[in-house]
């Protein structure tokens, strides 16, 4: 039994070395999408080796009544489905943000800082230029005041890559 569960843990470790594919060393771009207020992001990834990386997110949203930021650090491993294809998937967590002006009601301005754990998957094509276009859901769990609860993040990536 012993030596059956080692060849399955060898073969499932040799098909997916077989299938890993090499990804940029540094990619830099948007993340465009919206959770809980937040929209737009400056987004960073950086390779730690054949098939895993880092990715930096800095989003911000400013209104007449309300500013925030939030700044997100994710681990990712990356697969490869078929040519540029890929598919990745990773957990992380952050910190953010939010101060909120209410001239309407009588309780006033409230700040929040807060802190979240995410999960991440999506799809990427990494064109043969230094183009990579990526689509990905990322469930966040916030823990503060106001921000406590689940939200679910869908978003369109742009980067470019080095």
């Amino acid at each position: 039994m012993k030596k059956l569960f080692l060849l399955g843990l060898f073969t499932v470790g040799f098909i997916g070395l077989s299938n890993a594919q090499e990804i940029a060393d540094n990619a830099i771009g948007l993340r465009l999408g919206d959770s809980d207020g937040f929209g737009t992001e400056i987004s960073y990834q950086r390779a730690l080796g054949g098939n895993n990386r880092l990715e930096a997110d800095l989003g911000w949203r400013s209104g007449n009544n309300y500013d925030g930021f939030k700044l997100a650090g994710l681990y990712q491993w990356v697969w490869n489905l078929e040519g540029g294809f890929n598919w990745y998937a990773g957990a992380g967590g952050g910190l953010g943000s939010y101060s909120y002006d209410d001239n309407y009601d009588n309780n006033g301005d409230y700040d929040e800082t807060f802190v979240f754990v995410a999960g991440d998957v999506g799809l990427e094509y990494s064109f043969d230029f230094p183009l990579l276009l990526s689509l990905d859901f990322r469930p966040e769990l916030g823990f503060g005041d106001y921000n406590d609860d689940l939200d679910f993040d869908i978003a369109l990536g742009v980067r470019y890559q080095f």
